[in-house]
């Protein structure tokens, strides 16, 4: 069967710069794979081709075992591509749902007019925080009442409204206390309890030991490896990645 993701080759230079170079990364339907590496590693650019925020110099890449080539992140949201950056892209002054719907709202006619269904979006926002086990009864609150791990809530919310199969997480639990991480963290695992497939970038690798099932290194711009994190240990991969060899 297929990867719900592969990466064959992938490779990214600015004229003489290499960033990436033959990168291959196969991703199961119900994954959660983690990356990691040093800043300057090649993470962010590689999440950008998959988000379709960035083409490759090199490669190919297939979804269901066809190939695509993302032309923009909502091409790549249509094809079920889901990308959650670490600043969540999400307008603080406008309410939980608005936020949710954002570049989807619902729409009901009302004589020769369109109007936004307010009632729908508020109930299916109501659902879809539900679903994450997330207690946020008031969907008419502003973004910037809410902590950062209920901010991460509604970022994936957004996600799941475009019935994305895969998520693509950049440093979800970035510049977050202790508490706020293990929301993320329970997020993550309930996300991946409902079958979605996960793909998260962090520096932090205790978190990544503790939802992810493997984990895929870079370094310089290229995979050093990927090991299963049921075998390793934070300390571990720190080592893998100065080291550059993975057992």
């Amino acid at each position: 069967m297929a990867a719900l993701l592969s990466l064959r080759a992938i490779g990214k230079s600015y004229g003489a710069v290499v960033a990436l170079s033959a990168i291959d990364l196969d991703i199961d339907a119900g994954d959660v794979v983690g990356l990691c590496g040093d800043n300057g590693a090649g993470k962010s650019t590689l999440i950008r081709i998959i988000s379709g925020a960035l083409p490759p110099s090199a490669g190919e890449m297939r979804l269901d075992g066809r190939p695509v080539a993302f032309a923009s992140p909502a091409a790549a949201l249509e094809s079920g591509v889901a990308t959650i950056y670490q600043d969540l892209a999400l307008a603080p002054r406008l309410a939980v749902y608005q936020n949710i719907f954002m570049g989807a709202e619902h729409l009901r006619r009302f004589g020769f007019l369109r109007l936004l269904d307010k009632r729908r979006m508020r109930a299916e926002s109501a659902h879809f925080l539900a679903r994450l086990n997330v207690d946020l009864p008031d969907v008419d609150r502003p973004v910037s009442d809410l902590s950062g791990g209920q901010r991460q809530a509604v970022a994936i919310c957004r996600a799941l409204r475009w019935n994305a199969r895969l998520v693509v997480m950049d440093e979800p639990t970035a510049a977050l206390g202790v508490r706020e991480t293990r929301q993320v963290l329970d997020l993550i695992r309930e996300l991946h309890a409902q079958g979605v497939t996960i793909l998260i970038v962090s520096h932090n690798m205790d978190d990544l030991v503790a939802v992810t099932n493997r984990v895929v290194l870079l370094k310089n711009g290229r995979k050093i490896g990927e090991c299963r994190t049921a075998a390793a240990t934070a300390d571990d991969l720190a080592h893998m990645i100065a080291s550059g060899v993975v057992p």
